[in-house]
């Protein structure tokens, strides 16, 4: 019973740190390419 309660623990946890993984690989670039396109658009600075 503790090994099936162990198993579905890790495999929550799995998921749980591989969604955090996506959305930071996904919002660093996202981030990025809007600063850069206020910047050429806008004239804004790119550190706002």
């Amino acid at each position: 019973m503790s090994n099936i309660l162990t198993m579905v623990m890790l495999v929550i946890m799995g998921i749980v740190g591989g969604l955090s993984s996506i959305v930071l690989v996904l919002s660093f670039p996202a981030v990025l390419i809007w600063k850069i396109y206020r910047k050429i658009r806008y004239g804004y600075s790119l550190y706002d």
